[in-house]
C-alpha cells in the first residue's frame, strides 16, 4: 500500500535535537502522532535520561518534547509499506531535510532511531546535514529486544551530553 505521511513533523523554534524514524507505524497512524505503540520504548528512554515519567498521551508528550527542546519526524515522506513493517518499505520518498534545517536553525543534533531509517537516511539524507552532528541509533521498537533499556539509555544519552 502507498502511504503518505498523515501527521507533521513535531517542532518548534526552540527544538534542539530532531529525532528520526523510518515511517509510522499503524498504532502511530491511529493516534495521529510518534511512537504510538504502547510497546515502544522511545518516550520511556528519553524519560528515563530526563528522570521523568512521560504519559502516553499525545498531548503530555508534546508536552514533555517542547520542555526538553525535542523535534520529532520520519526519514520518509511517502512509501509502498505493508502495515508497520520497516522490512516492506519500497519506493521511498524521503523528506526535505534541507528545508527543515533551514527553517529551524537551533537543529544542532539529529538522532537516527534504526537500522531502516538509518540506511535511508545515509542513502537520501546524509549529504544535506550541513554542521548538525548525526547519531545512528539502535530502534526503540519492540522488535529489537535484545537491545535492552540502559543500553538504549546510553545511547541516546550522546545527544543531550554538551
Amino acid at each position: 500500500m502507498h502511504l503518505a505521511h498523515t501527521f507533521p513533523i513535531y517542532i518548534n523554534k526552540d527544538s534542539k535535537v530532531l529525532f528520526l524514524g523510518s515511517f509510522p507505524s499503524v498504532k502511530s497512524r491511529e493516534q495521529n502522532f510518534y511512537y504510538g505503540h504502547p510497546q515502544n520504548r522511545f518516550f520511556k528512554v528519553l524519560g528515563k535520561i530526563f528522570h521523568e515519567d512521560v504519559h502516553n498521551e499525545v498531548k503530555d508528550k508534546k508536552k514533555f518534547l517542547k520542555k526538553y527542546h525535542i523535534a520529532l519526524y520520519d526519514v520518509i515522506e511517502e512509501c509502498d509499506i505493508e502495515g508497520s513493517q520497516d522490512s516492506s518499505i519500497r519506493n521511498v520518498t524521503p523528506i526535505d531535510l534541507k528545508k527543515i534545517l533551514n527553517e529551524y536553525p537551533n537543529i544542532k543534533s539529529i538522532g537516527v532511531n534504526g537500522k531502516k531509517a538509518s540506511s535511508l537516511f545515509k542513502k537520501h539524507l546524509e549529504k544535506d546535514c550541513g554542521g548538525v552532528v548525526v547519531y545512528y541509533l539502535p530502534s526503540t521498537s519492540p522488535a529489537n529486544a535484545k537491545t535492552s533499556l540502559e543500553e538504549l539509555v546510553k545511547e541516546y544519552s550522546k545527544l543531550f551530553q554538551k
